[in-house]
């Protein structure tokens, strides 16, 4: 049964809930290795600039009303910037990752411990590979959980005994989006009228039939929208930190009562993330 109650023709007035972030500066950040569609070692990284882009989001949740935390960047790990895939953090526990690719398998484990000694754990050390908030992905009373790139599916077997709530499993199958927040955007978890975005092009048939069915009335993007991964967006309930070059979608959502918030991330997207991927939501 659809939990949906947004109405595209007559939108809702959408409030901002505040969040509490976490999110690592990318001090150590380059591209010295290929593990996606977007990372491309030929391309020198400006790394002033990342910083200078990663410390304007940084301001901008802040100015938005959201706390944010900072974990201190680790040498030798350049993508420790994308925090969301360090963890899943919820009320009813956290969850630790398992990088698929040995590049990454460092970082695990400095969040897991920053997670613990901040009152968040204890975080379970997972069995199966999961990338946290990469492909888990909280809507309300949902826990949508990407797979076919990176999460195995029998990670979410072990989310779902470890929190001891129902997953939704949707296969990506597009390389270009390799995690479920590179597809769809959170713009509102509240249990009382969850609201997602999404890109249909990037799911299997079965799941595009879940989405509609879970979120019929959901904002469906395009494309050219997805290509310059506009998708991998933060929502809180009335704001969309988004990509300026996904102006389509912001379009979209200001017709629909949200307010976009573009932020220029684009040094960042040469290893493969956005607004979303630097940014981990702590719950509890």
């Amino acid at each position: 049964m659809s939990t949906s109650t947004r109405d595209s023709a007559h939108p809702a007035e959408h409030r901002a809930g505040p969040r509490r972030f976490l999110m690592c500066a990318p001090e150590h950040f380059t591209v010295s290795y290929e593990i996606n569609p977007w990372m491309d070692t030929a391309t020198p990284v400006d790394a002033s600039r990342a910083l200078a882009q990663w410390q304007e989001l940084r301001t901008t949740f802040e100015r938005l009303g959201h706390e944010v935390e900072v974990l201190p960047a680790v040498p030798g790990l350049p993508d420790m910037v994308y925090a969301a895939n360090g963890a899943l953090v919820t009320p009813q526990g956290s969850v630790g990752v398992r990088f698929a690719h040995p590049e990454r398998a460092g970082e695990a484990e400095a969040y897991a411990t920053w997670l613990e000694e901040h009152g968040l754990g204890p975080v379970h050390r997972p069995v199966h590979v999961n990338e946290g908030e990469g492909d888990l992905l909280v809507v309300g009373e949902h826990l949508l959980a990407g797979h076919g790139f990176r999460t195995e599916l029998a990670a979410h077997r072990e989310v779902e005994e470890v929190l001891g709530r129902p997953v939704t499993s949707l296969r990506l199958v597009d390389p270009r989006f390799y995690h479920l927040d590179t597809a769809l955007t959170v713009l509102d978890d509240d249990p009382e009228h969850p609201d997602v975005a999404y890109f249909p092009g990037a799911f299997d048939e079965d799941a595009q039939r879940t989405l509609r069915e879970l979120f019929p009335d959901a904002l469906r993007t395009d494309a050219a929208t997805a290509e310059v991964l506009g998708m991998n967006a933060v929502g809180d309930g009335r704001h969309v930190v988004l990509s300026p070059r996904a102006q389509r979608y912001a379009e979209q959502l200001a017709q629909r009562g949200y307010v976009p918030v573009p932020v220029d991330l684009s040094e960042l997207l040469r290893g493969g993330g956005g607004a979303k991927c630097c940014t981990l939501v702590l719950r509890g």
